[in-house]
């Protein structure tokens, strides 16, 4: 009998804890940083914009379901590598994703992507190198959709998605400013 009013008792004082917060939600990595790892030397490179079109604005739309709400975008360049620093929801608060792409070969492709910060209680595992390295290598196809397959993680499916969505647009962008990426091109 005393293991039962024990376990009872253990239980009630467990529910009246308030909730813990995920240790894995924060700031991981400073955008200093991120661009330090997307580039080969210690320069940082300084930033630049890219206008929306309405063009651009609308790709976007059909990778992202629904409208992108800003006019340009801040990315960085560095001979043929561009890193972009974009949020999305995953399932209540944004994700900011950094994606470096790399402009050298026939089509951009994925070079990198790191989780800076993380707000969400759930889903924190996209930060994992095991999840993001899945990307190395990915292009953008004709249909919008990744080149190669990404793996899901098991409770994660919204940051997932937030994850792939924001490779996808990086590669977009990134085709839109790669004529811009040759260094005898004027901008």
């Amino acid at each position: 009998m005393p293991a039962v009013v024990f376990g009872v008792l253990l239980i009630l004082q467990l529910m009246a804890m308030p909730p813990v917060q995920a240790a894995s939600v924060g700031q991981y990595l400073t955008v200093d940083e991120f661009l330090g790892l997307g580039f080969s030397d210690n320069a940082k490179p300084e930033p630049k914009v890219l206008w929306l079109t309405p063009e651009l604005k609308a790709q976007i739309k059909s990778i992202r379901g629904k409208d992108f709400p800003l006019l340009r975008v801040r990315y960085w360049r560095q001979g043929q590598k561009t890193a972009w620093i974009l949020e999305e929801i995953g399932k209540e608060m944004p994700i900011t994703i950094g994606v470096v792409v790399d402009a050298g070969g026939a089509s951009p492709t994925v070079a990198r992507v790191e989780i800076l910060a993380f707000r969400e209680s759930r889903g924190w595992e996209v930060r994992h190198d095991f999840f993001t390295e899945q990307f190395r290598g990915a292009a953008l196809t004709d249909s919008h959709l990744l080149s190669q397959h990404i793996d899901g993680i098991t409770g994660a499916t919204l940051s997932v998605r937030a994850v792939k969505q924001v490779a996808l647009i990086a590669l977009l962008l990134a085709d839109a400013v790669k004529p811009m990426a040759d260094p005898n091109a004027a901008e």
